[in-house]
């Protein structure tokens, strides 16, 4: 016997065994047994055409450059956002503190003014406007003010321009020509989920990626999919190209978790000329662009380019994600009690 019930303007369909609920994000749970909820979980299709139990989900990374002026940004992410939604992109990720160029490249106390508090911030205030309108996901990356402290964060905005919580920075990272440090205080939240309507996602930044800790935290709290926005190019003083090793690294925490890995970085090269509220520092990086998909296995799925703004687009299925994590029985296996020198505990 199976009937439809209309919530809200989503459809869940049961029959005379299952019971259903609907969480706070609009997502029906469906249970095998009343007593025993063990969560057989997808959104409800809107489509007629039925899903069969899938949730299939289309994300994009977004390849930019930025500039030193803060509308041209804003400008082109929003026109890059529109471009992404327009080829059914549900969430979309743009590069890290995308506002303005990689102030972090130089120490200079007037650029403490830069950070604002969530809701008085101008990517801020764009993602909001274009999740609601567009109906998508968007992570947004910027300099957050609150109260004395100064921080990297993310605002993850859903699907109707609900900001869904603050991102803090956990790792701040403090090398030749990537001063963090001098501008953020390190992240307090720790790490975070968030339950979209698309889907729950776990979101990093940057130095954060360098961090197995950091997936797996996410990961062990029920995230499907991982976000990374970026801001990483050239070691002038290494003299290396660290590309490869970036991709790497993130490919790896896919494989160890069986989760995609979405990244997204900025491209182009950004000088800092001497003056005196800079010490005279005279400095260059060349961002490498390089963003990417991942699956699973930390298989690339999608590659972006060194120098061009690029937009990757993949479609994943979250209950076939799933259903791999089970099989594999990474996670049935964990021995969390030896694993206590990690957290400095002996």
């Amino acid at each position: 016997e199976i009937r439809l019930s209309l919530v809200g303007s989503e459809m869940c369909i049961r029959d005379r065994h299952m019971s259903a609920e609907r969480d706070p994000t609009g997502v029906c749970r469906r249970y095998s047994h009343r007593r025993r909820k063990h969560p057989l979980y997808y959104a409800a299709d809107t489509t007629g055409k039925g899903r069969k139990g899938m949730r299939k989900v289309k994300t994009a990374a977004i390849q930019m450059q930025c500039s030193t002026e803060l509308q041209e940004n804003l400008e082109k992410a929003e026109k890059k956002i529109r471009e992404a939604a327009a080829e059914g992109a549900n969430i979309i990720l743009l590069p890290e503190l995308f506002e303005r160029e990689y102030f972090c490249q130089q120490r200079r106390y007037d650029f403490y003014h830069y950070a604002k508090p969530a809701e008085e911030n101008e990517a801020v205030q764009m993602g909001v406007r274009l999740a609601k309108e567009l109906g998508v996901v968007l992570p947004i990356s910027f300099y957050e003010k609150e109260v004395n402290n100064l921080y990297n964060s993310i605002a993850c905005i859903d699907a109707d321009g609900r900001i869904l919580g603050i991102y803090r920075k956990t790792h701040i990272p403090d090398d030749h020509y990537y001063q963090e440090k001098f501008y953020f205080t390190p992240g307090d939240t720790g790490f975070r989920i968030f339950e979209t309507r698309y889907g729950k996602i776990g979101i990093g930044i940057c130095w954060d990626q360098w961090f197995p800790e950091s997936a797996r935290c996410m990961a062990l709290q029920g995230a499907e999919l991982l976000f990374y926005p970026t801001a990483i190019g050239s070691e002038p003083i290494l003299e290396c190209d660290s590309m490869p090793h970036w991709r790497r690294c993130m490919q790896g925490h896919a494989a160890a978790n069986l989760m995609p890995v979405i990244a997204a970085n900025r491209i182009g090269k950004e000088v800092v000329e001497p003056d005196t509220e800079n010490g005279g520092q005279k400095s260059a990086l060349t961002f490498y662009g390089s963003s990417f998909l991942t699956d699973e296995t930390g298989e690339l799925k999608k590659t972006a380019s060194r120098d061009q703004e690029e937009i990757l687009i993949g479609e994943y299925d979250l209950d076939e994600l799933a259903a791999k994590r089970l099989e594999w029985g990474l996670f049935r296996d964990r021995r969390p009690e030896m694993y206590r020198i990690i957290a400095g505990q002996k």
